[in-house]
């Protein structure tokens, strides 16, 4: 009798543990793939012999990934941002990110690199956690990030200025970088406005 009984909880376990990792692979398969992470893959999967290929591809799709981000977060700030001085940042990060957005098509088109077809996890995640503020708090949070983002931008677009293979790519990310600099010291003053503001 004792040993049914223990061989019924051994059982009972097992048939725990297969439901829990059932359920858990479920859960994961139902979330959405990052649609940065597809767009590396197939250019990994493309560019597989090719290292300056998938170097140009991987800053085209950071390029995208970021336009898109902007384009997002700007919308949002002309939703619901507070000040007059947020919502017209948010509009210039609109206008600029899809001028941005359309100039770097033509470099994947010619290169067939693979651009994300959507906001990516990151962008997903900016948006909700700046979605969740209202009033004095969206427009810091919404600061905070231009600043923080146009710093990776700079960064990244002065690096493909001199080491994107693609001679095209590399022109048109020096034109940029001065761009994404300005954008910078905006989102700064704009940054510091905020924070003194009663």
């Amino acid at each position: 009798m004792k040993k049914n009984v223990i061989l019924l909880k051994s059982m009972f376990v097992v048939l725990a543990m297969f439901l829990i990792t059932g359920l858990t692979s479920c859960k994961n398969e139902n979330k959405p793939e990052d649609t940065k992470e597809v767009a590396e893959d197939q250019n990994e999967a493309k560019f597989d012999e090719n290292d300056a290929k998938e170097d140009d591809s991987e800053f085209l799709v950071a390029a995208a990934e970021s336009d898109m981000m902007e384009i997002e977060l700007g919308k949002l700030a002309q939703s619901k941002g507070m000040s007059a001085d947020v919502k017209n940042f948010g509009k210039m990060m609109v206008d600029e990110h899809t001028k941005s957005a359309n100039e770097t098509k033509p470099f994947a088109d010619r290169l067939q690199v693979s651009l994300p077809a959507g906001l990516t996890d990151k962008g997903k995640e900016q948006y909700n956690e700046l979605n969740e503020k209202t009033g004095k708090d969206f427009d810091e949070k919404f600061a905070d990030l231009m600043v923080k983002n146009h710093e990776k931008a700079v960064d990244k677009m002065e690096k493909a200025s001199t080491d994107a293979n693609d001679p095209e790519i590399r022109s048109w990310a020096a034109g940029k970088v001065p761009v994404l600099r300005g954008h910078l010291e905006h989102a700064k003053t704009l940054q510091d406005r905020i924070k003194n503001a009663k």
